[in-house]
C-alpha cells in the first residue's frame, strides 16, 4: 500500500476497482484497511469490498489487513514516522509472502524515505530494502516504458560518490541483468546503449577519466558474451528520438541520467523494478505526492502497468 499518507492507498483503492487487473491476476493489498476506508470516503472511492487476515483467503482482489497505524496517529499528506514504519511493514510482510511462494509477484506502492528514516528505517529506498531482505548480492534497477527502458549503475547516492561506484565488474553486471530482462520481456536479443558518465563521454579522457578505466572495459567484455552492446555513447545525444526507436537498453552511470528523460516523456506509464532478486518485484515511478494525497487525484496508471510487468515476469 506505500506510505498511508501518500497516494498509495488512493491508487490501490483504484486498482482494486480495475476489471482487466482483475483478468490477468488476483491484486491484495498488504495494508491497512482503516487507512484506505478513510481514503475511500476523502476521495469519493468505493470500499474494499473484500477485508482478509491471511493469504490463503484471497479468493479475489482484497486487502490483506495489517494493522500497523492508527487513524489519530497520522494526517493524511504529513510526513510522519508512524506511516513509514507501517510501509516498511507491508513491504517486509509482501516479501516474506513472495519468498514462501504464497504470492507470485509484489508490486509497490510509494514510499516516504524521510518518514522511514525518521523511524529509524535507514535505507536508501525500495531497491535496497529488496536486496537486503532477499540477501541479494547482484541487483539493480531497470525503469520501463515504452519510450524508453533504463538500468542504473548507481542510484540512491549523492553525485560526489558516483565515479568511485563506477566499476568494470559493477557496470557489466548491470548491462548482463538488464539484457536478461529486456530478453525475457520482449523475447529477443536486446540492443543496448551504454552511457558515457561525462560531457561528451568524457572526449577520450579530456573531460574524465572513468569512460577509459571502468566504462569501455564493461562494454568490451560485454560484447564478448554476445551482447549487442554500443558505447560509451554521449549523454546528451543517447534519447533523440531516432536513438530510442533503435534501442531496447540504455544503461545509466546514475539516477537521474535516466529518470529526467524517462519521466519527461512517459511518467504515467513507466514502472521501476528491481533486477537479481530471487523474487519478481515491481513498482510505481512516483513518490507519495503528499500535496495531493487523499484529494482525489492522483493517476493509477502507472501502478497498473506495475502489475502489468509483473504478470509478464512469471
Amino acid at each position: 500500500m506505500g506510505d498511508p499518507a501518500g497516494v498509495g492507498p488512493e491508487i490501490c483503492l483504484r486498482l482494486l476497482q480495475n476489471k482487466d487487473i482483475a483478468k490477468i491476476c488476483t491484486p491484495i493489498i498488504f495494508g491497512c484497511s482503516s487507512a484506505l476506508d478513510q481514503t475511500a470516503k476523502k476521495c469519493n472511492l468505493d470500499r474494499p469490498e473484500r477485508i482478509i487476515t491471511g493469504l490463503s483467503e484471497a479468493d479475489r482482489p482484497c486487502v490483506l489487513n495489517i494493522s500497523e497505524v492508527e487513524l489519530n496517529d497520522f494526517k493524511i499528506g504529513i510526513t510522519n514516522a508512524k506511516t513509514g514504519q507501517a510501509a516498511y511493514s507491508y513491504i517486509e510482510d509482501a516479501i516474506n509472502a513472495a519468498l514462501s511462494g504464497q504470492v507470485s509477484a509484489v508490486t509497490t506502492a510509494p514510499i516516504n524515505k524521510e518518514a522511514m528514516h525518521a523511524a529509524g528505517i535507514k535505507f536508501p529506498g525500495h531497491t535496497e530494502i529488496f536486496a537486503n531482505k532477499t540477501h541479494s548480492e547482484r541487483v539493480c534497477m531497470l525503469q520501463y516504458s515504452s519510450e524508453v527502458r533504463a538500468v542504473f549503475v548507481s542510484t540512491h547516492v549523492s553525485y560526489a560518490e558516483v565515479p568511485s561506484l563506477l566499476s568494470e565488474a559493477r557496470i557489466l553486471n548491470t548491462i548482463e541483468l538488464g539484457a536478461k530482462a529486456i530478453q525475457r520481456i520482449r523475447g529477443k536479443k536486446p540492443k543496448i546503449v551504454v552511457l558515457g558518465l561525462n560531457p561528451h563521454a568524457g572526449e577520450n579522457g579530456l573531460f574524465g577519466k572513468e569512460e577509459q578505466a571502468s566504462i569501455i572495459p564493461a562494454v568490451e567484455s560485454a560484447r564478448k558474451l554476445g551482447l549487442d552492446v554500443e558505447g560509451p555513447v554521449s549523454p546528451d545525444t543517447a534519447f533523440l528520438p531516432t536513438k530510442r526507436q533503435e534501442t531496447d537498453l540504455f544503461v545509466c552511470m546514475y539516477h537521474d541520467q535516466g529518470h529526467i528523460p524517462l519521466k519527461a516523456l512517459c511518467f504515467d506509464e513507466a514502472v521501476n523494478t528491481t533486477l537479481g532478486l530471487p523474487i519478481i518485484r515491481t513498482s510505481v515511478d512516483h513518490g507519495t505526492a503528499l500535496d495531493i494525497a487523499g484529494l482525489g487525484q492522483a493517476n493509477p496508471g502507472s501502478l497498473y502497468e506495475a502489475v502489468k510487468l509483473a504478470v509478464k515476469f512469471l
